[in-house]
């Protein structure tokens, strides 16, 4: 879906590590655009603690209210105050107009101090901000484009099912976006069942992503 995104990230892969070297902790911290691509889906589709989640308040408070005009809304002790981390982190008075786009380059610009320095615990991934176990991706995703240079959807491979209805085209928000639809439990999570060889094509398993997720892969 992103191919100058891609090829990008494999320029800084092959400057940073090399086409061969193993990745390790110090050679991919200096890849400022790899977590930046990790992070840029996050805002919009947490692949951890997706679901709602609630605080339990310690002592009586209040919060102010929404409308400046009102008086603040008083919340005694003991009480659960449930929240969505999905609605939030789409909300655009938190990450911007372009709340729902998938742009990496939002924590590399000036966004990113507009935004996320302000406050970060509004990145809720894991509840607070981020958490180091995500880094482990990076080794993933590296040793993908260390032995690919261009992976993208291949329609023509899987069944129907496995891609969004036609009339989602058009349609507001992630809905006019998305080319397919990841499940969830706990995490989000995919499961590769099948590799193809000749033009590299991969699947996930039907039963994690619905039809399962038909990819291509260029091989270096």
């Amino acid at each position: 879906m992103y191919p100058d995104v891609t090829v990008r990230l494999r320029e800084e892969i092959m400057a940073c590590v090399g086409p061969a070297n193993a990745p390790t902790y110090k050679n991919i911290k200096p890849t400022k655009y790899l977590g930046a691509v990790i992070n840029g889906p996050l805002i919009y589709e947490l692949t951890i603690c997706n679901a709602s989640s609630h605080r339990e308040t310690i002592k009586a408070t209040t919060w102010p209210s929404p409308n400046s005009a009102e008086k603040p809304i008083y919340i005694p002790a003991g009480v659960k105050v449930p929240y969505s981390m999905m609605i939030m982190q789409r909300r655009k008075d938190l990450w911007g107009p372009d709340a729902n786009e998938f742009d990496p380059d939002r924590f590399l610009d000036e966004r990113v101090h507009k935004y996320l320095v302000a406050n970060l615990l509004q990145f809720l991934l894991s509840n607070a901000g981020p958490r180091i176990c995500l880094g482990q991706q990076s080794f993933v995703i590296i040793r993908l484009l260390q032995n690919f240079s261009l992976v993208s959807l291949a329609p023509d491979a899987g069944p129907p099912h496995a891609f969004v209805p036609a009339e989602w085209e058009g349609k507001a928000g992630r809905k006019g976006v998305e080319q397919f639809r990841p499940r969830s439990h706990l995490t989000m999570y995919t499961l590769v069942s099948k590799i193809c060889s000749g033009d590299m094509r991969l699947r996930i398993q039907h039963d994690i992503i619905q039809g399962g997720l038909w990819v291509k892969m260029k091989e270096v």
